[in-house]
């Protein structure tokens, strides 16, 4: 049974529309709302100065790209983690996630990269995938070698770190050591159970995934596996850890992908939290389960990494 301290918590994040004085959860009719959307994510904007005590960041544009380099004091210089953010495919950047990124840097003790790639509407896809492997590119050609990059990311950059996977395998490009998805969104087409029966417990605006997946893939077709990895050929990807939270609507798009990349023979986990919310590990250390699953998914980075 989920603690006392993370129901309370989980309570507030779903019912955060009460203390704007709305007495029911929002509801996205349209495209129109992912501007407002996009600037309410901004406003969570954390400092450089603001982070963790030994916490560096550092920016750089890699291929046109945004980026930062945020990374706990003495980490090595030769292991990275590339991190995917997420926002649902048409929200994220460097400001908004650097907080996010700075912690899992610190669980992890490894420097992570974060990079703003093209969002929607304005940015469709193939923009996320192309601009990712842009990224990936650049790391090999600057020194880095594969066994020493895992990808990780959280929401839509959970599933795009899997599609990546994907992608560099039919580009016949060396894959990472493994890779971390955090609540993934891995089927755009939003065929899941959970779609239908999380509405009531999730944490996002009810049809908002319905409105952000067709804003990203545009008129291609969602079943594309570089669109949602979910339809891909799974088999020699390399290990890959996965967490969801039972109350979000994306949880059967993590465990139906760990599901079908198991009988891949991919060496894939799947770890399900309990009542707990959407991209739930961020909130630690607020409570014992967002700290139990940081731990374990940074335990799987250090093994990899190592």
């Amino acid at each position: 049974m989920p603690s006392f301290k993370s129901q309370a918590f989980n309570f507030i994040i779903r019912n955060r529309h009460l203390l704007r004085g709305k007495l029911h959860k929002e509801v996205f009719e349209s495209e129109d709302a992912i501007l407002p959307f996009r600037e309410m994510c901004e406003k969570g904007t954390v400092r450089p100065s603001s982070l963790p005590a030994g916490i560096s960041v550092r920016e750089e544009v890699i291929e046109g790209i945004n980026s930062e380099w945020i990374s706990p004091k003495g980490t090595s210089t030769e292991k990275i983690i590339m991190y995917v953010h997420g926002g649902g495919y048409v929200s994220g950047s460097c400001n908004d996630h650097r907080a996010f990124v700075a912690k899992f840097a610190e669980y992890c003790g490894y420097t992570c990269l974060v990079y703003e790639y093209g969002i929607a509407p304005e940015n469709p896809y193939p923009a996320a995938i192309e601009d990712s492997v842009k990224v990936y590119r650049w790391l090999l050609a600057n020194g880095y070698k594969p066994e020493n990059i895992l990808i990780a990311g959280e929401s839509a950059g959970g599933g795009l770190c899997l599609a990546i996977l994907l992608k560099l395998k039919e580009l016949n490009i060396n894959q990472p050591i493994a890779a971390v998805a955090i609540s993934p969104w891995t089927d755009l087409t939003c065929s899941s159970e959970s779609y239908k029966s999380k509405n009531k417990v999730s944490v996002a605006p009810l049809n908002s995934w319905f409105i952000f997946g067709k804003a990203y893939y545009c008129n291609n077709n969602p079943e594309n596996p570089f669109i949602s990895p979910l339809f891909g050929d799974l088999t020699g990807l390399p290990p890959i850890f996965i967490n969801a939270g039972t109350d979000d609507e994306l949880y059967d798009d993590g465990k139906r992908f760990y599901t079908k990349a198991k009988k891949s023979g991919v060496d894939a986990t799947f770890r399900s939290g309990v009542g707990m919310i959407h991209c739930y590990p961020f909130f630690a250390p607020f409570f014992k389960e967002a700290t139990e699953a940081m731990t374990e998914i940074s335990e799987f980075v250090k093994k990899h990494l190592r």
